[in-house]
């Protein structure tokens, strides 16, 4: 188990022993699903979606007006959460502000290369208020933004929140408190308690790098609110672990786009059905359906994820109106 702080008043607590590496590279919690099909059908589906044409489009409105965003984000009470786009959402716990995977360039990828933002942020990384956390749930580039990681300004007042492996990317850019987290580990900063919680899903950059960086959901609480953040995952048992041991949360952030084809994403990215069932697992009373109608990854409908969702909420009995769609840029309160 490793872990790296730069700031020495902020102690890792380890909640549970955890072997989750082998041969430096890490792996999924026993019984997660498993990919089927073999690397060569899954390059020949990643090189076929490169080029694949898709007609069906957004309405206007899923997309707030930049003023009408900084206008809710400016009368947002204590308690708030505003959906960025895709996985990013600026958390506020009582005027403390904290980014979750903040990507907002406009293709995820190296250089110019990589899948292309079908829609922008209303809001850009200068118009957030000063944020005081950043988390990052693993390196893919849609998660890891490296362009936006780069431009943050007040880089020495920010902590960092990373997986096992990656400290290294921050440090490199300008960042000095930086903490490492292996699953079942949890800090105290600043009044703010995050845990380091498992996931399904995995890592890499390049070619030679899978799985080398660990790949991780989080829980973030204060003393009146506590929050899930997926992170990319696909189902699993562990989540009943999680909800086990975590006993409730007062919202979830749980992904539920880019799940076709299923041969090669259930081992991935979990539907919106098996999103619900997450987020009943791990005691949520609340969820925000994430990682969706941003940038086009996989072939499903654009906007077939929200409707899945909210459809599973009530097939489920976990109540549609606990299912919440939020619009890029939009602030509710939690």
């Amino acid at each position: 188990m490793r872990y790296l702080f730069i700031d020495q008043k902020y102690t890792v607590r380890s909640l549970i022993s955890i072997n989750n590496s082998n041969e430096n590279r890490f792996s999924n919690p026993t019984g997660s699903p498993v990919r089927k099909g073999g690397s060569k059908d899954f390059l020949k589906f990643v090189f076929s979606s490169m080029f694949k044409k898709y007609k069906d489009g957004f309405p206007k409105d899923h997309v707030l007006e930049k003023q009408q965003a900084l206008e809710q984000l400016n009368k947002a009470n204590n308690y708030s959460i505003t959906w960025l786009g895709h996985a990013a959402f600026l958390i506020k716990l009582n005027d403390y502000f904290i980014v979750t995977d903040p990507f907002l360039s406009k293709n995820a990828g190296p250089g110019f290369l990589g899948p292309k933002r079908e829609i922008s942020s209303p809001l850009d990384l200068s118009e957030l208020p000063k944020i005081d956390m950043i988390i990052i749930s693993h390196n893919h580039y849609d998660h890891l933004d490296s362009k936006v990681i780069k431009d943050f300004p007040n880089k020495e007042d920010i902590k960092v929140i990373v997986p096992l492996g990656l400290s290294s990317f921050f440090i490199k850019r300008g960042f000095s408190n930086v903490t490492e987290m292996n699953w079942w580990q949890e800090i105290n900063i600043d009044d703010i308690t995050i845990g380091c919680l498992p996931c399904v899903h995995f890592s890499g950059r390049g070619l030679f790098d899978g799985n080398k960086t660990l790949w991780a959901s989080f829980s973030i609480k204060d003393k009146n609110k506590k929050i899930w953040f997926s992170g990319d995952t696909a189902f699993g048992e562990v989540f009943k672990e999680i909800g086990k041991k975590e006993e409730y949360f007062d919202l979830a952030l749980i992904g539920i786009g880019a799940y076709e084809p299923r041969d090669f994403m259930c081992s991935v990215h979990a539907t919106p059905e098996e999103a619900i069932q997450i987020a009943r697992d791990i005691k949520a009373t609340k969820t925000i359906g994430m990682h969706w109608g941003t940038i086009r990854l996989t072939p499903e409908p654009f906007f077939e994820p929200p409707k899945r969702f909210k459809q599973a909420a009530e097939d489920q009995k976990y109540g549609q109106e606990n299912a919440l769609i939020l619009k890029v840029g939009e602030t509710i309160g939690i």
